[in-house]
């Protein structure tokens, strides 16, 4: 069984919010569906880091949960800034028994331990646009981390999964970054990143850990294998 990865898919098949006017994202749902398709397995895991869906309120996502269903794979789905419908963990674990939905988790202060790693997660934060750091919304992020890290106590390699980079041209979100070398993390993924920011991603090492942007556009559309 194989682990992918990717980001970002920014569904909007219940609302009105077609990403397509953007460069580069014409006819991306059906280059998303045909490459899951191609490469993920039935038995498969993919970690989606965020920006699932444009919907407001969780009752106009379920089309969007509706294609990510439909994929190949277990999907376990962690926020992104723009995941506004996001809600409490019982509220949306009701949601997907409500529908139905059978092959779609939700990392959210927890994490699984799927084949020989243990998948850990949070939004995370960064600085954007020079405005000024949200202490408050740092400091949270990265106590979620650490529930997430701490959730389970297992010796197999815990790989973080992040929605905003925690490294970013001369950016540094260093309470994420402290949290990565404390619980000796070596791989870190995340997405948010698109079009002309793509080209100042940092994919690389960092302090000991290496660092991947897997947003969908960054990887063409493609889940990304990361075991």
């Amino acid at each position: 069984m194989s682990i992918f990865a990717i980001g970002d898919l920014h569904l909007s098949l219940g609302v009105s919010k077609p990403m397509d006017i953007f460069e580069g994202w014409q006819d991306y749902h059906i280059r998303l569906r045909n490459n899951w398709q191609r490469v993920v397995k039935p038995e498969d895991t993919v970690v989606v880091c965020g920006d699932i869906s444009w919907a407001m309120d969780i009752k106009d996502a379920v089309e969007d949960f509706k294609f990510i269903e439909e994929l190949n794979g277990t999907k376990i789905i962690m926020k992104g800034n723009h995941d506004y419908w996001w809600q409490t963990a019982k509220k949306l674990n009701n949601f997907l028994e409500e529908n139905n939905f059978k092959t779609i988790k939700f990392l959210f202060n927890n994490s699984y331990e799927v084949e020989d790693m243990v998948i850990c997660g949070t939004r995370g934060w960064i600085f954007e646009n020079g405005e000024p750091a949200d202490e408050k919304v740092i400091l949270r992020e990265a106590g979620r981390l650490k529930a997430s890290l701490d959730y389970t106590k297992s010796e197999k390699e815990k790989v973080v999964f992040l929605h905003y980079p925690a490294v970013y041209q001369n950016l540094q979100n260093t309470h994420i970054l402290n949290t990565l070398d404390e619980y000796n993390i070596k791989r870190c993924y995340y997405g948010h990143l698109h079009g002309k920011s793509i080209k100042y991603a940092f994919n690389g090492e960092f302090n000991g850990v290496k660092h991947k942007l897997i947003s969908a556009d960054a990887l063409e559309f493609c889940p990304y294998i990361i075991n």
